[in-house]
């Protein structure tokens, strides 16, 4: 059985897919952010003993770098803690600070983390680093413009992770960016078109599927590719 270190655990897709992986018998680390939103990830924890749930800010660094020392071996690093930020904005009322926030948590804070998990995720048997991006991300997807602060974040994670697949590749790691879909969740919104089970069930099938003659690629839940 691997285990598997996933930000964002709380709710959502992360919650889901923490779910999962718990009922196939895995050992998860769970971060969440604040404890009033972890009922969900609680109640699983006093369920299964394979389950440790960490209070854990993605941005706080210094504390990253500590729980990474703390930890001998990871198998998978899942970074899916993000940040939409605020909507019903356009061209010209762009929020600047809240740009930097949504940044600091999609894009800078997914580095960070492999940078501090490199060690223990080479003592691991797989080496696989998955970060969810979303297709709103993708140059030739965007047909509609907007979206300048989500877009431009999960843009430049892509960006990192093919920098990530180029260095580390050759080391044995594989590294995939992953759209979820248009789930049902806070971000998603009521009319999303699928349920986090089932988006967390398509993320995982793809995660184990995949070697690393996919690492660097950008990969839809269902495991269709998904162009830059």
């Amino acid at each position: 059985m691997s285990v598997i270190f996933i930000t964002g655990s709380n709710r959502g897709i992360g919650l889901s897919l923490t779910q999962l992986y718990l009922q196939a018998g895995h050992t998860v680390y769970a971060t969440y952010r604040n404890a009033n939103s972890a009922k969900s990830l609680f109640e699983l924890q006093a369920k299964h003993g394979n389950l440790s749930c960490i209070e854990f800010d993605v941005t706080d660094y210094s504390s990253v770098q500590e729980l990474a020392e703390s930890i001998d071996s990871i198998d998978l690093l899942i970074n899916n803690a993000g940040y939409y930020g605020p909507k019903g904005y356009d061209l010209g009322s762009i929020d600047v600070d809240e740009w930097r926030r949504v940044f600091e948590i999609n894009s800078i804070a997914p580095l960070k983390l492999v940078e501090a998990f490199l060690k223990p995720l080479n003592q691991g048997q797989t080496k696989k680093i998955a970060c969810l991006s979303s297709k709103v991300g993708s140059m030739t997807e965007n047909t509609s413009g907007g979206g300048y602060i989500y877009r431009s974040s999960k843009a430049a994670l892509n960006s990192v992770v093919k920098s990530l697949s180029n260095d580390l590749t050759s080391q044995g790691f594989t590294v995939l960016a992953l759209h979820p879909g248009w789930v049902k969740t806070d971000m998603g919104g009521p009319n999303a078109l699928i349920a986090p089970l089932t988006s967390a069930q398509g993320l995982i099938d793809v995660i184990e599927a995949s070697n690393q003659s996919m690492s660097g690629h950008f990969i839809n839940f269902d495991g269709s590719a998904i162009a830059w």
